[in-house]
């Protein structure tokens, strides 16, 4: 009953909306008529509530009226066709709707002040029009990456081997011992598709988090009143959501109320001209796009799925198959390896077959195993199957398959651990190239420093003023104006009682509070009061905006404008004295000003100043065709100095990236005195390094070098100040032309050309726009330059640990390559049997990975000069430590080759194990050396890598378990605690001889470039 009394009301509505000077009868007797026809309206609908209702005009005489029922929530619209019109852009048909004040009124939306927001409204708007998410493609499954990883051409052998050598082996000796070699060979497989499988499939999870971690866009909406920021997912229909440069607009919406809008819409229609919105004749707010220039108010018609961008990102999937740089070279480092595994195995193969058909090999009794026709069959081909195997095993050892997955498991571990130190990685590649970075240029404000501003000093004329109370009433008034009006900040107080909140950019918020609690500014009652005419916005490369207002009942214009104070001093020809006279500005005067600026800049502040004008609305009017604010004449009213102090540890940081042989550059848009204050705070330049310096230059001068003289001086500008974005890329172009590796930090909009054009891109997640966001290939979560430093550290330590594992890997397969050709060619056997190799290629490949690819970043890392990206991934110092070591174990094993019968006095049986227990126990010491290239002390900080000794503890326990309890498996014998010391004695002399290898020197000259004719 609730409902039959609450619907219908638009119908009734024009009946009961009563004049307010109707006389008492009139009154009386409109009432009368409302009963009654309010009565007859109820028994209307209780007599027709089994027939469709359907929504009719009220006629001039009714006799009764059907209402439209509809109990669900903001059931006067249809959001059906609201949706359809705004993705069509349709503004005759938004106009049948009622406008866009009538769409506000539907959705029950106050323009001024927002939706209720409370938590039932919020419910209720996300049950009636849907929530601000899209459905994604379904994740890939742990399948998916199964799939993958058997076709890899490796893996098809290895089966294609397995298959017969199981069927032949348990014809031969039955299935209780003949599965051994075949099933040894497919629980290898298994087990490496299983790690990559894993291992991928968790990387894929990764980026998928990131994906959402990224796409959680923080939205400035006004609910009752009050400005506030929610996520991106939490915009519900009926929204008012505020718009910036930068930003990206989070739902199909309209125009509500702004200045000067134009979007960028490549991202929908590939058209990249900006396209002005207005509420005049074009409305039209699409998700994902871009706001390009001005700002504006919208309202939120439809969102997640209802909306155009919603349905596309829908299709879409990330892709994280990306290969970066450095996983290229790895893939052509193995393709050259697998070739040369090929053609040992191939000989290695033609050497067994000869040896057997020729009749020169034995089985287990001593008798000839080939004896021409006497043979049988079935023995032939299980013993050519067991050639092919042992050949392909060769294969399988010589092709470095744990190279791609030290890789994958680095760059995983590497971006987890940078997401927990405030960088979260866009773009895998940029993990490795930040350890090739040789120059960062990055921005002041927010990254150097705090971005907690605050007016510290306030000068009316050449006075500076200390008690607000002493300014003339007049003046004061066009202070609050210059502050209320022009701007995109704004101020918002719960009750008389309660503390304000101000939002906008941090300079906003610095002079809002000031405005507001020194010069007691009521922000409602100036915007109640003036009426804005134009706007021209705020932007990195004109350092101001101003408004033009009327105010009622007058007939002249203020124009009020705002910026950088030697911007705006340029465009004043008078200004206000601390008791609100107006005076010229003479050569003198300006001069005195520029002094007073110079000043407050060398005190690390930054200084901006208010002017105004006034002008008859006549010439405004005459002026308002070219959409231009008036610029010259102006009086300048007063100067204001903002404190920004710089980040604890900030100058550490610098010294840090300075030391590591990393040039750090500041480039900023403030006054050249303030940069230069800030700089030398920072460490970025020394105390006697002053503005006439090299090291100092504005934007402007730079832009006007000579192409010659800009790549001249490049290397020596430390600080670039009043820079435009212009600026900011064309540094960065000159550094990459002279061979520098660049890294950029950016957070606005008009950054995006020069965080593409860099090497390394790094945006700043709390001020940075989406646009940055987008273009950059690191996200800095705190804005800090010292999470700069971080992620330069951790891109050194990521090429680190891959040549770690690189030089661990290939002293693996060097040994076992030559020991196994050597053996074969000359004893026609392989020492390292099928199970034995696929134990120490699986070991080696996955758990070495493991251990070494998660070594974390040290101070030593930060002590050597960056990486050149032309430099080998092989160094002159790795080769020499590998080579030594791999020979050391070529020597050893092929002396118990031939002689470790006599000298242990054992059989063939425990010789062999006693080769295979020695190799795999060589290796698990070597890899304490492969921990550090050039450093003698390979134990240093070992103790904080829990899992390098865990990963140690299981290899070698496996190994117990191999030699000691899986004999037939792994073709072993059991081995005594004399023959376990030899083992240990043998393999831990890799640590003396690991030391004794770094004391000689290597020559700078990559090695294989002396292979070169």
């Amino acid at each position: 009953m609730s409902n039959i009394l609450h619907v219908g009301l638009n119908c009734i509505e024009p009946i009961l909306d009563m004049p307010t000077n109707h006389s008492i009868p009139n009154k009386r007797w409109h009432l009368a008529f409302t009963a009654i026809y309010s009565s007859r309206a109820l028994y209307s609908l209780l007599n027709q509530k089994k027939k469709k209702s359907r929504k009719l005009p009220v006629p001039s005489n009714p006799s009764f009226v059907v209402l439209d029922v509809k109990p669900e929530a903001f059931s006067s619209i249809d959001h059906t066709t609201l949706t359809a019109i705004v993705k069509e852009k349709n503004f005759n048909k938004l106009l049948e709707f009622g406008g866009i004040e009538g769409v506000a009124d539907a959705l029950e939306t106050g323009i001024k002040n927002g939706i209720d927001g409370s938590v039932n409204d919020v419910a209720l708007r996300q049950e009636a029009f849907g929530s601000n998410t899209y459905q994604r493609p379904p994740a890939k499954r742990l399948f998916h990456f199964v799939v993958e990883a058997f076709k890899d051409l490796t893996i098809l052998i290895l089966i294609f081997c397995a298959a017969p050598s199981l069927g032949f082996g348990i014809k031969e000796n039955g299935a209780k011992e003949g599965w051994y070699d075949g099933g040894s060979i497919f629980v290898a497989v298994f087990l490496v598709i299983s790690v990559s499988a894993v291992s991928n499939f968790r990387q894929n999870r990764q980026f998928e988090n990131l994906s959402k971690v990224s796409n959680n866009i923080k939205v400035d909406v006004v609910r009752n009143w009050r400005r506030q920021q929610i996520s991106i997912f939490e915009v519900v229909v009926g929204d008012v959501v505020c718009l910036k440069i930068g930003d990206q607009v989070p739902a199909d919406g309209l125009f509500l109320d702004g200045h000067s809008l134009q979007v960028d819409e490549s991202s929908t229609t590939g058209e990249s001209n900006h396209v002005e919105i207005n509420s005049h004749h074009n409305p039209f707010l699409v998700s994902g796009t871009k706001v390009a220039d001005g700002y504006a108010q919208m309202l939120v018609t439809s969102v997640g799925m209802n909306t155009t961008w919603g349905e596309m990102m829908s299709t879409i999937s990330r892709d994280t198959n990306e290969q970066t740089p450095l996983q290229a070279r790895l893939y052509k480092l193995t393709s050259s390896i697998g070739k040369a595994g090929l053609v040992v195995a191939f000989l290695v193969l033609v050497v067994l077959l000869v040896r057997y058909f020729t009749g020169n090999t034995e089985d287990g009794n001593g008798n000839q195993e080939f004896n021409g026709s006497n043979t049988k069959a079935n023995d032939v081909v299980n013993s050519v199957v067991r050639i092919i195997a042992a050949a392909v095993t060769i294969v399988v050892v010589a092709i470095p398959e744990g190279l791609p997955l030290a890789v994958t498991l680095t760059l995983a571990y590497s971006m987890k651990r940078m997401m927990a130190d405030q960088a979260m990685v866009r773009k895998l590649s940029a993990c490795e190239t930040m350890g090739s970075a040789t120059t960062i240029c990055t921005d002041k404000t927010g990254t150097l420093t705090l971005n907690q501003m605050k007016v510290t000093k306030f000068w009316l004329g050449q006075d500076p003023i200390e008690d607000s109370s002493l300014i003339s009433t007049d003046l004061l008034n066009l202070i609050q104006q210059g502050v209320a009006l022009n701007t995109t900040g704004s101020v918002y107080r719960a009750t008389s009682g309660s503390n304000y909140e101000f939002s906008g950019s941090p300079t906003e918020k610095a002079i809002l509070s000031w405005a507001v609690l020194e010069l007691d500014m009521v922000m409602e009652i100036l915007i109640k009061d003036f009426t804005i005419l134009h706007v021209e916005a705020f932007n990195s490369e004109k350092k101001r905006s101003g408004v033009s207002m009327s105010e009622a009942d007058h007939n002249t214009v203020h124009v009020h404008w705002k910026g950088a104070a030697e911007m705006i001093l340029a465009m004043c020809s008078s200004y206000y004295d601390a008791s609100g006279r107006m005076k010229d500005m003479d050569d003198g005067e300006r001069t005195t000003f520029e002094q007073i600026i110079q000043d407050m800049a060398a005190g690390s502040l930054r200084c901006i100043a208010f002017a105004h004008k006034q002008i008859p609305e006549e010439e405004h009017e005459i002026r308002e065709t070219s959409q231009k604010l008036e610029e010259d004449s102006l009086t300048l009213i007063g100067l204001v100095g903002i404190k920004d102090p710089c980040r604890p540890g900030v100058r550490k940081a610098v010294e840090d990236c300075q030391y590591a042989g990393v040039n750090v550059k500041m480039i900023t848009g403030d006054n050249v005195f303030t940069a230069r204050a800030i700089a030398t705070e920072c460490g970025i330049l020394r105390p006697d390094q002053g503005i006439n310096n090299e090291a100092v230059v504005e934007g402007e001068v730079f832009r006007n070098y000579t192409p010659e003289e800009r790549m001249e001086k490049v290397d020596k500008i430390q600080v670039m100040a009043r820079s435009s974005p212009f600026d900011k890329l064309l540094m960065v172009q000159c550094l990459k032309q002279k061979g520098h590796v660049v890294a950029v930090t950016g957070d606005g909009t008009n950054d995006a050309p020069a965080l593409k054009e860099a090497d390394i891109g790094l945006s700043m997640g709390i001020q940075g726009t989406e646009v940055a966001k987008e273009c950059s290939d690191i996200i800095i979560l705190d804005d800090n330059f010292a999470s700069v430093a971080t992620v330069l550290k951790w891109g050194r330590c990521v090429y680190n640990n891959i040549q770690k594992f690189i030089q661990f890997q290939l002293t693996v397969n060097v040994a076992a390559l030559v020991i196994n050709f050597v053996a074969a060619i000359s004893a026609g056997e392989v020492p390292l049997t099928a199970v034995q190799l696929l134990w120490v290629n699986l070991i080696m490949d996955t758990l070495g990975a493991l251990a070494l690819a998660t070594e974390q970043p040290t101070k030593e890392l930060m002590e050597r000069p960056p990486v050149v990206r032309t430099e080998p991934l092989i160094t002159n110092i790795m080769w020499r430590n590998l080579l030594v070591q791999a020979l050391y174990q070529i020597v050893v094993l092929l002396t118990l080759q031939f002689k470790g019968e006599s000298i242990f006095g054992v059989n063939e049986k425990v010789k062999d194990t006693l080769i295979f227990n020695t190799f795999v126990l060589c290796q698990v010491f070597n890899e304490f050396n492969a921990r550090k290239l050039e450093k003698k002390n390979v134990f240093k900080g070992i103790h904080e890598n829990k899992l390098f000794l865990g990963i140690i503890g299981i290899t070698i326990i496996l190994q117990v378990v191999m030699v000691e309890f899986l004999k037939k498996f792994a073709d072993t014998e059991r081995l005594n605690w004399g023959q376990w010391g030899a083992c240990l004695g043998i393999a831990a002399v890799s640590w003396p001889l690991g030391w004794v290898v770094k004391c000689i020197p290597v020559s700078k000259k990559p090695f294989l470039s002396y292979l070169r004719w």
